[in-house]
């Protein structure tokens, strides 16, 4: 019986899910459609920071990585949040499609757990367009960049510390199997606890060593 919960493929096999409608495209697909989105969105914003003497090849990365992570919160988080029954989708529209994948290693997207569409919806609606911004800040030199930087990366890990440490807490029971845990709940978010402490780090050297210019120039000053 289509649409019945006991069609679905995700952990607990008792989850109900009223009209689920089975991934339609490959997970080649999805994989591939979202590789190459990524790299060509790294590859623009490589080739355009490029033509700025000022930007540094650490800057030109930064700012490929905030563009980045910045569509993929915009967009791929975005949809989930405000999509609730994407898992009914019959269009194989491309984003309910990878939400149905992912949820194989994830089930609490399928099943909407609040915890879950909160820490989505928030990156989605502050942390996205944030780190849309930083990519101009980085550009254009801003004053607030690396303050800007070091908050997203602050954000970016209390969400992934949120989303790891609930669904440990409530049993870490939520993939297919070992394959989907380790490449979708561990792999596909490996990024985003190893780059933002990289990168809070790198801020709060420079922050504080601009602070530290500033009282030794105060100091002169007197």
């Amino acid at each position: 019986m289509e649409g019945s919960f006991h069609e679905h493929p995700y952990v607990p096999r008792d989850l109900k899910l009223p009209g689920f409608v089975p991934v339609s495209l490959s997970q080649s697909t999805i994989v591939g459609v979202y590789g190459i989105s990524s790299l060509l969105v790294v590859s623009l914003v490589w080739l355009f920071s490029g033509r700025s003497l000022k930007n540094s090849n650490i800057d030109r990365w930064l700012m490929c990585w905030w563009a980045f992570t910045g569509l993929t919160h915009i967009i791929l988080e975005g949809y989930f949040a405000f999509s609730p029954e994407f898992y009914r989708d019959k269009t194989a529209n491309y984003l309910a499609e990878v939400w149905k994948e992912y949820s194989k290693g994830d089930s609490r997207y399928a099943a909407r757990d609040a915890g879950t569409v909160v820490v989505e919806g928030l990156t989605a609606v502050f942390e996205g367009p944030a780190s849309l911004l930083a990519v101009y800040a980085i550009a254009t030199r801003k004053s607030y960049s690396y303050i800007l930087q070091f908050a997203i990366s602050l954000g970016q890990l209390y969400g992934t510390a949120v989303y790891f440490l609930t669904a440990y807490l409530e049993g870490d029971n939520f993939a297919a199997s070992p394959y989907y845990y380790y490449a979708y709940y561990i792999g596909a978010n490996a990024s985003w606890v190893v780059i933002p402490t990289l990168i809070s780090m790198r801020c709060w050297k420079k922050i504080c060593a601009a602070i530290q210019v500033q009282g030794q120039k105060k100091t002169k000053a007197r």
